[in-house]
């Protein structure tokens, strides 16, 4: 009876002892379920932390929960901010700095990262982000569509704007438009553009955008678009399912959602289509600390993210979520996986083109108002350039 009273008295005493690391994310569906079974598997792994995990909404609804929490002191240890969201956390001192604990790194592991994933988490000199979720937008378009019409698959805009007239019925349109910043800024830094200048400015109406908003409009004009708000989003994939609409950019990580239910068609995915030197950007999150935790909570964070990039979880990750590897080294790891559909290496090897997002704090509350201005264009017939104008005009007055 002794023991046993001992026994119990020495497993409560562990208990008190482990540290808790709250964990918000973003991810449902197979995403959310490999993270559900990597804090598990941590969580047995040793006994010094424990990670509980917490699905918060997409990325916009995270975001509106971490600020709530942030000003009511319950924000979590760990959260999932999206690339976008990560400097305006930066800029707010709202993250605690990492660098005592990348330090401790083996140079040879944080050499085997891709540049571009490993360098985004640094802002100001110092370490508020660590790699988690890296993604690139891809043209998802329906391979029977464009055999039957033996239409090549377009790697330019020109091809693309044709394939999507021709691909037009009287049942379907050729191109689903998702009016979402980050699919825009895609046909934007493609053409050689960029949304923000290299000084931090708002770059709206720049030549690259309206290029790509006429494009657009041209197309709805044409009754070759289905434009659908980040509000129908569900509409959008229904349309394509459907096969109401034949082409559709979305994230790579849309894709086994997408492979899912396009039963009735083989479906195919191209990178975004490019004019010479045009680039495609980067998307994802970051794993970041908020300032509030302690050191041993931003120990116990940091040693799961640790677990989180080992190559057997990486390799995990990726073929659920089918995300971008951040290591060299697992690539190798993953042939087989890219064997079984040739699609996928060429989606994956866009990584090699792409560029991070605009690092300037106000860009999360610029890009609302590009949202709305696609959408007053393309829903609600604004001129394309005087709706760029008006996007341009309110991004320069926030300070």
């Amino acid at each position: 009876m002794k023991r046993l009273l001992f026994s119990l008295l020495l497993l409560a005493g562990l208990a008190s002892a482990q540290v808790t690391v709250t964990f918000w994310h973003s991810m449902d569906g197979p995403a959310g379920e490999a993270i559900d079974a990597f804090a598990k598997e941590f969580n047995a792994s040793q006994s010094k932390y424990r990670v509980e995990v917490r699905y918060a909404g997409d990325y916009r609804e995270a975001e509106t929960k971490l600020v709530a929490a942030l000003r009511t002191g319950s924000a979590p240890t760990l959260y999932q901010a999206e690339i976008g969201f990560f400097p305006r956390l930066v800029a707010e001192g709202a993250l605690r700095p990492l660098d005592d604990l990348t330090a401790t790194l083996d140079p040879n592991f944080v050499a085997d990262f891709y540049p571009a994933p490993w360098k985004y988490g640094i802002m100001n000199g110092a370490r508020y982000g660590l790699p988690f979720n890296t993604s690139t937008p891809v043209l998802f378009y329906n391979a029977n569509a464009l055999r039957a019409k033996h239409l090549p698959v377009p790697s330019d805009w020109k091809t693309f704007e044709d394939d999507a007239i021709k691909l037009t019925s009287r049942r379907s349109k050729g191109f689903i438009a998702i009016l979402d910043s980050w699919i825009f800024e895609a046909m934007v830094t493609s053409r050689g553009g960029s949304l923000v200048t290299e000084d931090g400015k708002p770059n709206f109406d720049s030549p690259e955008a309206v290029d790509a908003l006429e494009m657009l409009r041209r197309l709805v004009d044409k009754k070759a678009a289905i434009p659908r708000n980040l509000a129908e989003s569900q509409f959008a994939q229904l349309d394509f399912v459907r096969t109401k609409g034949m082409m559709v950019f979305a994230s790579i990580a849309n894709w086994p959602a997408a492979e899912k239910y396009s039963f009735a068609f083989e479906l195919g995915v191209a990178p975004v289509p490019h004019e010479e030197g045009g680039k495609v950007p980067m998307g994802g999150a970051e794993l970041v600390v908020l300032k509030g935790s302690s050191d041993e909570e931003a120990r116990g964070a940091f040693e799961f993210w640790k677990f989180l990039m080992k190559p057997e979880n990486i390799v995990a990750w990726i073929k659920a979520s089918y995300y971008v590897p951040l290591r060299k080294s697992v690539v190798p790891l993953l042939e087989d996986f890219y064997a079984e559909n040739p699609y996928r290496k060429v989606a994956f090897e866009q990584i090699s083109r792409a560029v991070p997002r605009p690092r300037v704090p106000q860009f999360a509350v610029w890009r609302d108002y590009l949202d709305e201005a696609l959408e007053k264009s393309l829903k609600g017939r604004m001129d394309p350039r005087a709706a760029l104008e008006e996007a341009q005009k309110k991004a320069l007055e926030v300070k």
